[in-house]
């Protein structure tokens, strides 16, 4: 039987073997597929979603069949650690599956973006995992700048996403997203927002809009890790950003009633 983990490390899987520590297993490989959460304390937000895009997306690159990839998340979910704050992230390279185990770094409540929107990157958008080291890149150039976020924009200047993000704002009463038939990523974090205010019955519309037309706007970027952080200042533009009003509620909703306990497969 599976037993939850302690320690950082990459954990290698089979089906005959399970899961077993494995520091090189597909080191050098391209990484086709990646998913990650944030677990606290043995609960997690959407975990069942993130199973669906992983599977999904590993079979779009001819994965593992979905029966197997199934086995390997009911073995990694039995690993993950039911105490503390974790990051994980399960991988598929060319000849692995695999389960990395992190520590969660540092969590923001808050974020300050490069208003220098930066043209897309990425060779697969819709699948996470390909362009994570240039996406890396990218946000290391907004560190530099000052800032933890740089927002992806096409080529019309219509903005995308975050590079480890997805934006949402609010227009009014209306909470905005940019529309699906963009190139951007299927976030679960922002799935579980737009899911909220609907229940809510709270508008909710997909909108083309530039960075300048987000300016003294309540902006949101929210991701698996830190939940939902209000853009708090625009670094290196004129650009001001608008009041978090709505965010702390939400916030509190995110962080405390939306995780659930981690459950077997």
């Amino acid at each position: 039987m599976t037993q939850p983990a302690v320690t950082e490390g990459v954990l290698a899987w089979s089906p005959h073997a399970g899961l077993r520590p494995a520091e090189d297993a597909g080191a050098g490989e391209p990484l086709l597929v990646a998913d990650s959460w944030l677990v606290r304390d043995g609960r997690v937000r959407g975990l069942a979603r993130h199973r669906e895009r992983f599977v999904r997306s590993c079979g779009e690159c001819d994965g593992p069949p979905a029966y197997r990839l199934l086995e390997f998340w009911r073995d990694m979910t039995a690993a993950l650690p039911r105490t503390g704050e974790w990051f994980p992230r399960v991988e598929l390279t060319p000849h692995h599956v695999r389960l990395r185990l992190r520590h969660a770094p540092p969590l923001g409540s808050a974020v300050e973006v490069w208003a220098v929107g930066r043209p897309d990157p990425r060779a697969v958008p819709r699948r996470k995992g390909p362009d994570l080291d240039a996406l890396a890149r990218l946000r290391a150039r907004a560190v530099e700048a000052g800032a933890q976020e740089v927002i992806l924009v096409g080529p019309a200047g219509v903005v995308l996403e975050g590079a480890t993000t997805s934006v949402l704002w609010w227009e009014g009463d209306t909470l905005c997203l940019p529309p699906p038939r963009l190139p951007v990523l299927p976030g679960v974090t922002q799935a579980l927002v737009q899911e909220r205010a609907e229940r809510l019955g709270i508008g909710v519309a997909h909108r083309e809009r530039t960075l300048a037309d987000l300016a003294d706007r309540e902006v949101w970027l929210v991701n698996a890790l830190h939940g939902l952080r209000p853009v708090t200042r625009w670094v290196g533009g004129p650009a001001q950003a608008g009041r978090a009003v709505r965010a702390p509620e939400w916030q509190e909703w995110l962080d405390e009633k939306a995780p659930e306990p981690i459950a077997p497969l």
